[in-house]
């Protein structure tokens, strides 16, 4: 079963559900598609075996026989590559290895130069894993479908998705069996939870939401749920004991013992759900 945990913003909890459903359910994996941030080792703490490269091809061309026509820049839709005086000039910063050059070039003098843009990090067990786009990379995705090949399928798998509604998360969560969204009982939380509820749906994947940072009322968040008819998983408290817990790098179910019990139970319940 793979469980991916998103939001429709940044620093709503993704990393503590995600964290803390990893630290319950024994046997799981947990991987961090977050691949421009990862955060989920500063909670696991897991020994890391080598890195792995993770590369793509970027085009380049052979001088020697290009005659300069311009297809290539023509039909490149993120202006990666430019033809000045019938010399191809190619950007591979902001080259999104579409493919598209190799295709409209009727001379055949493009070719595909491997490039390095990040990396892919586990433990010797395939447990945790993780990937990191190298700084200034204008693309994840590639590093998050390398991510997706060192899935397990024999325990449950956990994904920490980046934030917001982007081409990563939506790779990140295309064979996700359940999506658990993470938001908090604020306007702006509202507003980006409508975001990823509409993605989810979209991509036709059950869904629940944890509410982080609950209060007393949490109604902004509970009457959207009933309108939708989403079902509501579980709420962590508003804690200062839960906010130092965290910023010390532990897992705050280490802070209060009842959240233990509460990931276990939305555990049980997403199985359920899951199951039907």
């Amino acid at each position: 079963m793979i469980i991916a945990v998103l939001s429709g913003k940044g620093g709503t909890g993704k990393t503590t559900v995600s964290t803390g459903l990893a630290a319950v359910i024994k046997p799981s994996q947990y991987i961090d598609c977050d691949v421009e941030e990862p955060n989920g080792a500063i909670f696991l703490k897991p020994l890391m075996c080598d890195p792995i490269p993770v590369k793509v091809g970027i085009p380049a061309v052979d001088k020697a026989l290009c005659n300069g026509c311009g297809d290539c820049a023509k039909v490149c839709q993120f202006n990666a590559i430019a033809v000045v005086k019938g010399n191809v000039l190619i950007f591979p910063e902001i080259c999104h290895h579409c493919g598209a050059c190799y295709i409209a070039c009727k001379q055949g003098v493009l070719y595909v130069d491997e490039c390095i843009i990040g990396v892919i990090e586990k433990n010797e067990r395939n447990t945790f894993v993780q990937g990191k786009l190298n700084i200034g990379e204008p693309v994840a995705v590639p590093v998050i479908k390398q991510l997706k090949k060192h899935q397990r399928t024999d325990i449950p798998v956990i994904l920490d998705c980046s934030p917001g509604a982007s081409c990563t998360v939506v790779q990140s969560i295309s064979d996700a069996d359940y999506c658990i969204l993470v938001t908090e009982p604020t306007p702006f939380g509202l507003h980006d939870l409508e975001i990823a509820v509409g993605l989810a749906k979209k991509l036709r994947k059950p869904l629940g939401i944890v509410i982080n940072k609950a209060c007393k009322d949490n109604s902004l968040i509970t009457d959207f749920c009933n309108r939708e008819g989403i079902e509501v998983l579980m709420e962590i408290p508003y804690s200062p004991e839960i906010a130092q817990t965290y910023s010390r790098g532990d897992l705050p179910i280490l802070a209060d013992k009842r959240l233990t019990e509460s990931f276990q139970s939305m555990f049980s319940r997403i199985k359920k759900r899951v199951k039907r």
